[in-house]
């Protein structure tokens, strides 16, 4: 995917906490500040959440419940996402989402969307890796919770079926520690694989991430919330507006001072040294 400038994803995933009125705020707020598309997850609970999982009894704004009830609280279907399909398409916002199982990648294609996307946790998972390749979609690919060999392999899968692709270099703690960042591993992937390369950041502040647009990265995703305190495994991970807006803002700042690399004498430059010159 060659684009002029950074394409910038606002993820929603999780973050409605089940609530379809919170995911239309979340969407206007991707809308106010810039971002280009939203990102949802699709999941079916039975078969994603782990067996060991499944009955462990969680504290959630539902009460105490079992794992496995919690997921599914926390689960759109398809009543919610015609409506999140129609309300995008009023706003004039693209949105996508990573299926986490087969059932789920099926679902979506109902709504014909332009992008894929597989999330860290998925990628080591090659049996969906090769099932999502098959649809020939425009995918993301994030590269938290693997080695290098793990990229390798799902790599050769997106190839063998000439699916297009970007990598996202990832980091997969919430919150990340910048220490534990390592963006140098954005050029390390791109002169590796040769293919556009871009920065998927759980980090509480922007500068990053901006660091990653500086770095060559072509897209950029940020989980996104209204308020950090709210409950949440991903929300202490997320941008508020302010944060969105300043990311958004300081990255297309960025994309004009970069320019395009040709050597110009500017005519305030020409005026400048006439000024200063006496030989």
């Amino acid at each position: 995917m060659k684009v002029n400038k950074t394409f910038l994803i606002a993820e929603i995933g999780i973050n409605h906490n089940g609530k379809i009125s919170l995911a239309k705020k979340l969407i206007d707020l991707a809308v106010k500040t810039g971002f280009d598309a939203v990102k949802f997850q699709k999941r079916n609970p039975e078969i994603t959440t782990p067996n060991k999982k499944k009955y462990d009894l969680r504290d959630t704004p539902w009460g105490k419940i079992s794992y496995l009830k919690y997921k599914k609280k926390l689960e759109f279907g398809r009543k919610e996402f015609d409506e999140i399909n129609r309300y995008c398409k009023k706003k004039k916002i693209q949105w996508f989402a990573s299926p986490w199982d087969i059932e789920s990648n099926n679902f979506l294609d109902k709504y014909k969307l332009r992008y894929n996307k597989i999330a860290s946790p998925m990628i080591k998972n090659k049996k969906l890796a090769d099932h999502i390749a098959s649809k020939k979609k425009y995918t993301f690919i994030s590269t938290g919770m693997c080695e290098i060999e793990d990229i390798e392999e799902i790599v050769k899968i997106f190839n063998k079926r000439k699916c297009k692709f970007s990598l996202l270099h990832c980091v997969s703690t919430y919150p990340a520690n910048d220490k534990d960042l390592n963006l140098k591993m954005i050029d390390t992937l791109r002169k590796k694989f040769k293919v556009d390369i871009g920065y998927s950041g759980h980090e509480k502040s922007v500068s990053p991430t901006l660091a990653a647009v500086c770095l060559g990265a072509t897209v950029i995703e940020r989980h996104i919330t209204l308020d950090r305190t709210m409950w949440g495994t991903d929300q202490a991970a997320s941008l508020e507006e302010k944060g969105m807006k300043s990311l958004v803002d300081q990255i297309r700042k960025f994309e004009i001072a970069l320019g395009d690399g040709k050597k110009k004498f500017l005519n305030e430059e020409k005026k400048k040294l006439s000024e200063n010159k006496y030989w």
